[in-house]
C-alpha cells in the first residue's frame, strides 16, 4: 500500500476528503517522529509500538574491497507488533 492509497482508506474510512486525511496521517507521522526523537515510544494498544534504538559505533567491513572502517553510532526506528495485529494477521 502506497501513501496514497492508505490516504485514500483514511478518507473512506473516517468520511474525510483526501486533503483532511492527508494532513490527519502528516499530523500522525510528526507526532511519532517528535516523540521517537526525544527517546519516548509510542504504543497503540491493541496495534503495536514504535521504539527509539540506538546503536553503538563499531567496526564494520566494506564487502565489495575488504576494507574495515569505523561505523558511527546511530538511532533507527523498531515496531513491535501488538497482540491485536497479530491476532488479526493469523484469524
Amino acid at each position: 500500500m502506497t501513501k496514497a492509497e492508505l490516504v485514500a482508506a483514511i478518507a473512506d474510512g473516517a468520511g474525510l476528503n483526501k486533503t483532511q486525511a492527508g494532513a490527519a496521517l502528516q499530523a500522525f507521522t510528526d507526532a511519532v517522529t517528535s516523540s521517537l526523537k526525544q527517546g519516548e515510544d509510542v504504543r497503540l494498544v491493541g496495534f503495536g509500538a514504535f521504539k527509539a534504538v540506538s546503536r553503538a559505533a563499531g567496526m564494520a567491513r566494506n564487502p565489495r574491497t575488504g576494507a574495515s572502517v569505523m561505523r558511527p553510532a546511530s538511532k533507527t526506528a523498531r515496531f513491535q507488533v501488538g497482540e491485536g495485529l497479530k491476532a488479526a494477521l493469523n484469524s
